[in-house]
C-alpha cells in the first residue's frame, strides 16, 4: 500500500487548522452587521476586561478566559488571514512533523495565549481590540529556531524532507552564541517593528500586535524542548 502523502506537503493537522481559520473567518463574514460586532467583541482580546470593564463588553468576565484562546481563531481582513495562512504552512508544518499533532496543537495554542497576556500587559486598562492567530504562530517560529540552525549543520534542506526528529534541537545556550541564530532573531525583531508602523498600508485592519509576536516568540523559544521529547502520538485524522 502506498503510504498517503499529506496535503500541500504540510501536515494532516496544519491544514485542518487552515480550515478552521477560514471557516471562522467566513462564518463571521457572513454575519449580519449587529451580529458581526457582537461575536468579534466576544472572541476578541480585550484588555480592559481586566480591568473592571468586563461586564460592559460582549462576553462578559467569561471572555476574560476563553478570548485567550478564541482570539487566535479571528481575522481581521482576507490579507491578515492570507499572511497568517503562509506562517503557519511554514513555521507551523515544520514544528507539527517533529513534535506531532496533539503537542503541536497545545503548543501553538499556549505560545498564543502567551503573546496574549503580554499584549494585555502592555496596554492594560485600553479598549484596543486585538485578534488573529499571530502570536500563536510566532511561537511557532520560535520552536522552530531551536532546530532550524542544527538543521543547517546537518544537510539543510535535505534535513528538513526527511525525518524532523533526527534533526538536533539547540540548547538555548547553543541558539544565543549562535551568530546566524543572533541575526536571524534580531532580524525578526526588526522587520516585527518595521510591520507594525506600516501596518495601515499593509491591512485594513488596523494595527499589528507586535507585543503579541514577541510574547509568542519568547515563549516558544525557550518553552519548545518541555514538547519536544523525540516521540510522536500513534497516527490519526490529525497526523
Amino acid at each position: 500500500m502506498q503510504s498517503r502523502e499529506p496535503m500541500f506537503n504540510a501536515p494532516a493537522v496544519v491544514v485542518w487548522v487552515l480550515g478552521v481559520l477560514v471557516l471562522v473567518h467566513a462564518g463571521l463574514w457572513m454575519l449580519p452587521e449587529p451580529q458581526w460586532a457582537e461575536a468579534i467583541e466576544t472572541l476578541a482580546l480585550i484588555p480592559s476586561r481586566y480591568t473592571g470593564e468586563a461586564d460592559a463588553i460582549y462576553g462578559g468576565w467569561a471572555a476574560a478566559f476563553t478570548s485567550l484562546v478564541t482570539h487566535q481563531l479571528v481575522h481581521g481582513d482576507i490579507a491578515h488571514l492570507g499572511l497568517n495562512s503562509a506562517w503557519l504552512l511554514a513555521f507551523g508544518s515544520a514544528v507539527a512533523s517533529r513534535i506531532g499533532a496533539i503537542r503541536f496543537l497545545i503548543f501553538a495554542v499556549l505560545s498564543g495565549v502567551a503573546g496574549g497576556l503580554t499584549f494585555v500587559a502592555m496596554h492594560l486598562g485600553e479598549t484596543t481590540v486585538m485578534v488573529g492567530a499571530s502570536g500563536a504562530l510566532a511561537g511557532l517560529m520560535g520552536g522552530a529556531f531551536r532546530f532550524l540552525f542544527s538543521a543547517f549543520d546537518d544537510g539543510g534542506a535535505e534535513a528538513f524532507r526527511g525525518d524532523q526528529r533526527r534533526i538536533r534541537r539547540m540548547s538555548l545556550g547553543e541558539l544565543f552564541r549562535d551568530r546566524r541564530a543572533q541575526f536571524a532573531i534580531g532580524f525578526w525583531i526588526a522587520i516585527n517593528f518595521a510591520t507594525a508602523l506600516l501596518a495601515p498600508l499593509i491591512t485594513s485592519a488596523g494595527g499589528i500586535a507586535w507585543e503579541a509576536h514577541l510574547g509568542g516568540f519568547v515563549f516558544g523559544l525557550l518553552a519548545f524542548g518541555a514538547f519536544d521529547d523525540g516521540r510522536l502520538e500513534p497516527r490519526s485524522l490529525l497526523d
